[in-house]
This record gives C-alpha cells, structure tokens and sequence, in this order.
C-alpha cells in the first residue's frame, strides 16, 4: 500500500503548537518560519511517498545479506540513498558550516517522521548519521569535524553508534572494548561490538564508527569509558580514503522487523589494531555517546510515530474497502464496508488519537529543543531545556509503546487477513516492536524519568508543566463548548493523577527504591498520556478558533472530535495508572522469586 504524508497535520502542529513563527525570531533561524516549513514538508513528501515507500515492502522481503564480511542491501537502497544525501535530506538540520541547511528541529523532526512512515529500515540508516554529527558537533576537536563533518552531513558517508557487547546487554559499565595509544596521539581498538545498526553496508563511500572503548589502566565501570572515532576506511590528508582500516563485520541478524536494516557484529583489531582517535577527553565517553543517544531517543520516538501512522493508513483504506455484516443500527439493509461498524470506527479512533497525540507532543518537544539551543535569553534557554530533557523518555518510550498498540489495532482491523504477510498490515506490528528497545528499553527510559528527571529537582520541572496544563483546562472552560468542557473535565483528573504520582516518586525514590521503581514505566505511560492529552486540547481551542473563522470546516472538525476521543478514551485512563503507581507497588515484590 502506498503512503501519503499527513501534511495538514504536521502543519498544523507546527504552525499553532510548536509556534514556528516564535522559532523564526530566534536568531539564525529567521528563514524558517511557516512558509519554509510547508515548502520543505511538501518537497519531504514528494521524495518519501514516491522513492522510500515503494521500497518498503522489497526491503522485508528481500532484505539485507552478508557474504563473506561484505553487505549488500535491498535492491534500490542504495540508488534511493544517493537520491537523498543528493537531495540534502541529510544536512537538513544541521549546520550551514559544514554544508547543512541548519533548520530548526521542528521542521527537521516532521521530516524524519515521513521518513519511517516510507520506509523505516531505510531511514534507520540517516538517524544513526544525525547521532554521530551531534556527538562530533559537541564534543569533536577541529581536526576531528575537518576530516568527518562535511562529509557526513552531505550523505557521501554514513555514522554509527557502537555502545554494547556480548556480555554488557544496556549496562555499559562491562564494556571490555580496548583501546591502546600510540605515538602519533591515535589509538588501536579492540574488541567486539553487536546491534551495530547499518554498522556495515554498501550505501556510502565510507562508515564514521564512533565507539566506546576503555583506554589501557582507565578505572573500572562507567567512569573508564571514552569514545572514539573508527573510520572503515582511513581518510588521507587531502581528505580521500585510503586503507581498509582493522573494523570488520563478521556477520548480520536475523530479525523479526526491520530486516532491511543491517544489524551488525562489528569486530575491532583482529588484524593489529583498528585505528581510532578520541573524542574530546580520555573516561568522559558515556557523557558524549549520551549526545549521540538523545538524539537517537527522540528519533526513536519520532519513529514509533511514523509507523502508526503508516499502520493507521493501511487499516483505513482496507475499513472503507472490506464488505462484511450489516451495521447494527440497520443504516444499510445488505452487507457494508467494515468503517461503519462501531468497534471498527473504535480501533480507528484509538489509532487516530494516539498517532496525533504523540505527533503533537514531539513537534512541541522539537520546538523546545531549538529554544534551549539557539534563544538568546539564558533564561528562556534552561527552561526549554528542562522542559525537553523531561519531554525526551516521554516522546520515546510513551510513542514507541503507543506504536505497538496502534499496530496490532491495524492487524485486528484486518482480521484474519491481518495474520496474512500478504496484506503487509503484519510488517508495521513486526517492525514496531524493536523501537520499545532501541536505544534502551522502556524500562531504561523510565529509569531516566524518575532519577534524572524528577527525583533530582524534587519534582519541579514536572510540576511546571502540570501548572501549564491547568492553564490549558481554564481556556477550554473559558470556550465553553460540550467538547472543551469535557476534554478539560478528563485533563484535570489525568493532571491531578499526575502531581500525586509525581509526590510519590520526588518524595520516595530514595526511601522506598523498590515501590517506586516498580511503578516506573506506569509513570511515564501515565506522564506521557497526560502531555499528549493536553496538545490535543490546545489543538481542539486552536481548531475551534479556526473553525469559526470558517478556515478548513472538515479537517478542524475532525481535530476537534479526535481530541474528545483522546480524552474520553485515553486520558480517561490516567486516574487508574495513579492508584496502580501509588498503591500498587507492594503487589509487584511481594512474590517469592522461587514462586515464578
């Protein structure tokens, strides 16, 4: 089934709740505002709906292949790749100084998201790319960004993220790789690297490796990680490539989704040495490869987007085509399409809402994210970035779990068709299911949410964004319609579940660590529900503001209707994962582990 973007939507996130037109005031983004928005959003859907979505269903059938160290991808990767790196897909967001187009990530983030709604294995490849420039932007010397940046940004080669081993799983504190000085201030790497997505391929001229290693006599755990940059292939002075550097792929996965994503065992220095160089200082690795992983995580979450979406579309048209039963209200005396079924149109609209929810909450996210970069006000940029740094493990694991939801909906959809490879419904629920895992599990994110994000401030930037929801509930009552009062009605319940659990976690995570982490993931379930409850409520005042000014009558009515939907259906839900965090700890540890 083909795609098409959901162009009206994007946009209007990005005009009415990310604020563009504020984001276009910023220095250095002042070229940016909506209309540039819209005319690269509009060119994005061109190359994704007519070059990356055709591919989508040969890359599962016909997937990546390994042949004696060597990795051909699907037929058409390649040529599609050269397409988008020539197209400047790559540098969209990243420095014009290095030959990217420096756009905001508020446009860059609608891009990435059409991008796996085309074809996510392919779009695996470019994420992992935006990762290692952001590392190397941050922490990279001036020789480092000379020889890597330029090239990277422009497409003509590729990047990697190697973090894990056989043996360290998520807890890189047993990372065993190693890496030895040498005279010339290089280092020979050693070690073996798996899950390396993309980690070798045929689609660039070269792969950036950055990997983490431990320098000879580094102390033990995370404190003796550093990070270094491996090139497949050694880069000459001039900046041409030279030798095959000691990086080796001894073999690819087998993998349930994705399958066109070549996930790689990578081995280092089985021939000498792999030559790799520093980045930034010896030990201080893990905090540059978290450059490399916000970035991953929020792209993680943009994807989990992009593949309900993908799911929502194919089980619409095959709602509208499939003929079976007559409704229940006897509307239509003989057999109809399946759409007019209530527990169909239910599926649908749970689809709907969730994949326009969590879109909402990362354009909003993404705008944050440009302000805490690039606002010249040092206030207004630490508030941004708390208030992005919470939103990351929301958009993240609250997205790549609602994409596991919204894609078994489109298998039901389907029914018994769905259960059939043939319809193409079952490759959307395959391919979510490793985004709940990538870049650390949801667990991990969760883990993140309660320390770093709201047992170390007591709570505050949470609570901060609860004060700017009870701001949303007073204009819904201030419009006064059925809708608005109703929304506000469920956001103030899911809002007060929230501060209560908030309480809970602030004031307990040291005291009581069990309790509170056993209700981890229901807290960011719970925190991420409520976020995306609420930019559907600022969608609904915006679209019935619109709606009176007799703009767009179709699309603002049914944005209107999707966020009552959320609310009836989904935030309703808040108030119960409050009693389940709060009080249902205790039912979690209480089983002997002998009983399991």
């Amino acid at each position: 089934m083909s795609y098409t973007a959901p162009l009206k939507d994007m946009l209007f996130d990005i005009r009415h709740l990310a604020r563009i037109d504020e984001i276009a005031r910023i220095p250095g983004f002042e070229d940016a505002g909506f209309d540039t928005a819209q005319a690269v959003l509009e060119e994005a859907a061109k190359f994704n709906e007519g070059v990356l979505s055709p591919l989508n269903w040969d890359g599962d059938k016909n997937p990546s292949s390994w042949k004696d160290g060597v990795v051909t991808t699907t037929p058409g990767f390649k040529e599609a790749f050269r397409q988008f790196a020539e197209g400047g897909w790559q540098g969209l967001q990243h420095p014009a100084e290095f030959g990217g187009q420096g756009l905001p990530k508020t446009i860059g983030a609608a891009c990435i998201e059409m991008c796996n709604s085309a074809n996510m294995s392919f779009a695996l490849c470019p994420l992992l790319s935006d990762g290692a420039i952001e590392a190397l932007l941050t922490a990279g010397s001036d020789e480092l960004k000379a020889t890597y940046m330029e090239k990277l940004v422009a497409g003509e080669w590729t990047g990697t993220m190697n973090l894990t081993e056989p043996q360290a799983g998520s807890d890189l504190a047993m990372v065993r790789s190693r890496a030895e000085p040498q005279p010339d201030g290089s280092y020979k790497v050693f070690g073996t690297k798996i899950f390396i997505t993309f980690g070798e391929h045929d689609m660039a001229d070269n792969i950036v490796h950055l990997v983490l290693a431990r320098v000879t006599g580094a102390p033990e755990g995370v404190k003796g990680i550093s990070l270094f940059v491996v090139p497949k292939f050694m880069v000459n002075k001039d900046g041409s490539l030279g030798a095959r550097n000691d990086v080796h792929c001894v073999s690819i996965e087998h993998k349930m989704g994705i399958k066109a994503s070549p996930t790689a065992v990578l081995q280092y220095g089985d021939h000498g040495g792999a030559v790799g160089y520093l980045v930034g200082e010896e030990n201080r690795g893990l905090e540059y490869m978290f450059i490399m992983m916000n970035a991953a995580r929020f792209a993680v979450g943009v994807q989990g987007i992009a593949i309900a979406e993908r799911a929502y579309q194919k089980a619409v048209a095959y709602a509208k085509d499939r003929v079976q039963s007559r409704p229940v209200d006897g509307s239509i005396k003989a057999s109809a399409p399946i759409i007019h079924h209530p527990d169909v149109k239910r599926m649908l609209m749970t689809m709907r809402a969730y994949t326009e929810g969590c879109r909402a909450m990362a354009a909003v996210a993404a705008a944050a994210y440009d302000a805490s970069h690039h606002h010249p006000d040092a206030e207004v940029r630490k508030q941004n970035q708390a208030f992005y740094e919470y939103m990351v493990p929301l958009v993240k694991g609250f997205s790549t779990e609602m994409s596991l939801e919204v894609t078994s909906l489109g298998v039901q959809v389907h029914g018994g068709m769905g259960f059939i490879e043939e319809t193409g419904a079952a490759q959307y629920y395959r391919d979510a299911k490793i985004l709940t895992i990538y870049e650390g599990t949801t667990a991990i994110q969760a883990n993140d949410l309660v320390g770093r994000k709201t047992a170390r401030d007591g709570g505050q930037t949470a609570k901060a964004i609860a004060q700017q929801i009870a701001g949303t509930e007073a204009e819904l009552l201030k419009q006064g319609s059925a809708d608005a009062k109703a929304v506000a009605k469920r956001l103030k319940a899911a809002r007060e579940a929230f501060v209560e659990v908030v309480d809970f976690v602030a004031g307990n995570t040291k005291a009581s660590p069990n309790a509170v982490f056993a209700g981890s993931v229901p807290y960011l379930m719970l925190a991420g529900n409520l976020v995306a409850g609420w930019q559907m409520a600022r969608a609904l005042l915006v679209a019935a503001d619109e709606l009176g000014k007799g703009q767009d009558a179709q699309f603002m009515q049914a944005k209107i209707t999707t966020a009552r939907f959320y609310a009836d259906h989904i935030l309703s839900k808040a108030p119960g994962m409050r009693d389940a965090i709060v009080e249902g700890a205790d039912s979690v540890t209480a089983l002997a582990i002998e009983a399991f």
